[in-house]
């Protein structure tokens, strides 16, 4: 009976993470509200080195349609500035000397569109890798019957909690991907 549960724990473990790379990946995605999550991705060659915009500068929204980059360092102000735009942010950022500042304009109706269908494809993405941690899932319980640790009995109740867990993680994706959509589609 242990082996059982320590298999759901390991099965919600790894699909949890799944849901949690996709919240992840969306806090990228723009949604015209000024996020430091839309710049936090993108790195610069800082004395040699590739390093993410957020270990050398403050990010700050002081509005909602602003995000502001304060270099730590003066002399990455230009190197910034390319990295932005080099990213495919698609916004001009505006340097005066000290601060970065990057006016987010609002989405176009197609750009909406765009970024619902990117959303619908990075859902997909978690489900077809939470679908496969079920698969992993069965497959264990199976050879777990076979070696005769559990019993038939216990292998079908098993695999009723194994569907039962990913049928709740499909419905989780699905409710954060109809938020984020929702979250776009907002004008």
């Amino acid at each position: 009976m242990n082996e059982m549960s320590n298999l759901l724990d390991e099965l919600e473990e790894r699909m949890m993470k799944s849901e949690e790379s996709m919240k992840h990946d969306f806090s990228a995605i723009r949604t015209g509200k000024a996020s430091a999550a839309l710049v936090e991705p993108i790195t610069i060659e800082y004395y040699g080195t590739q390093t993410k915009l957020r270990d050398v500068a403050g990010i700050s929204t002081p509005d909602p349609r602003t995000i502001a980059i304060q270099p730590w360092d003066k002399s990455a102000l230009a190197k910034i500035e390319k990295a932005i735009i080099a990213s495919n942010l698609g916004i001009t950022p505006l340097n005066d000397g000290k601060v970065i500042r990057l006016p987010i304009p609002p989405l176009s109706g197609e750009r909406r569109q765009q970024l619902t269908k990117q959303v619908k494809a990075r859902c997909e993405e978690a489900k077809v890798s939470v679908r496969n941690i079920r698969r992993d899932g069965n497959e264990t319980a199976k050879k777990m019957e076979k070696d005769s640790v559990i019993n038939e009995d216990e292998l079908k109740e098993l695999l009723e909690k194994i569907q039962k867990l990913t049928d709740e993680y499909i419905k989780n994706l699905d409710a954060v991907s109809a938020d984020k959509e929702k979250e776009i589609m907002t004008v």
